[in-house]
């Protein structure tokens, strides 16, 4: 088993508090607001940069470096069917590395049914061997607690215990980090699923920031998220009135409450949906009233 310290050094220590350690997503365009909210944020912060379609490969690469610079962890994505060509992959790989330090990255096989290049998935891009070449120390994959719209359950573990064991071969570390969703229990359940397989990578569970409800639920529709009235009423979400915002309270509180040794290492990944300073502002207000880093 590769070492979780390779992913990030606070996985060595017990977190202080349930949003201890957490994790943010960004895209290339936030790097304005990712400077405007960089005073929020704990040194070392794994930041991840997604890889989506219409961006310019020069801005994702100055997001990935503007991580850095402000004292946070990138975590830059590679997104395996919407690269063009191995002189792609491997010259954006070798962008972040030398202008970035990146030493971990996140894969996804992508939203296209069919690839623009040379790679149907993420297991062809850990296959090329780049990223132990590159020096490159964790990759990230992704989980799925409730379900894959492409495969079925058994296909799902069967993909993630070989996707697992492999990066463990290559001499990196896996994480796994989720999907956002709104059904603590789901997460839970999947958790304790996913030791008792044998699966003892560190995960990062997926937690919407606060934005609007109409915003939380057209990414929930996109991302085949469940949202059944039941669950977004244990979220905290009434479907007879889906004007204003939500944050994930009852969400969070869910998991410091049902969290424990079972479930392994666990730590959240936050995705800012409303924007990286609302996020932070709640993260702020959340520690605050739970007494967490006072």
């Amino acid at each position: 088993m590769a070492k979780a310290s390779l992913i990030h050094p606070n996985w060595d220590k017990a977190p202080d508090g349930i949003t201890d350690g957490f994790s943010l997503e960004m895209t290339a365009k936030d790097e304005a607001s990712l400077r405007d909210a960089a005073p929020l944020i704990p040194a070392d912060t794994p930041i991840a940069v997604t890889f989506l379609p219409g961006e310019d490969v020069a801005a994702r690469v100055a997001a990935t470096v503007a991580v850095r610079q402000l004292g946070f962890e990138p975590m830059p994505h590679f997104s395996a069917r919407r690269i063009t060509s191995e002189d792609d992959f491997e010259g954006y790989l070798k962008a972040v590395v030398e202008q970035a330090g990146v030493e971990r990255c996140f894969i996804v096989a992508g939203d296209p049914p069919e690839p623009v290049g040379p790679y149907f998935d993420t297991s062809a891009l850990i296959a090329t061997g780049a990223f132990e070449r590159s020096g490159i120390k964790a990759i990230g994959i992704g989980g799925h607690p409730e379900g894959h719209p492409n495969m079925t359950e058994a296909e799902c573990w069967a993909v993630l215990e070989k996707k697992v064991a492999e990066i463990e071969r290559r001499g990196m570390a896996p994480l796994i980090v989720t999907q956002f969703g709104f059904d603590p229990d789901a997460f839970l359940a999947w958790l304790k699923e996913l030791r008792a397989r044998g699966i003892d990578a560190p995960v990062r569970i997926g937690v919407p920031g606060p934005a609007g409800i109409k915003r939380l639920l057209a990414f929930a529709a996109r991302c085949g998220v469940g949202a059944s009235t039941a669950v977004l009423k244990k979220y905290g979400i009434s479907v007879t009135n889906l004007l204003g915002t939500a944050g994930p309270d009852k969400l969070v509180d869910a998991f410091a409450k049902g969290l424990g040794p079972e479930h392994g290492k666990v730590r959240l990944h936050f995705y800012p949906f409303g924007g990286l300073t609302k996020t932070l502002e709640w993260i702020h207000g959340y520690n605050k009233k739970h007494g967490i880093g006072a």
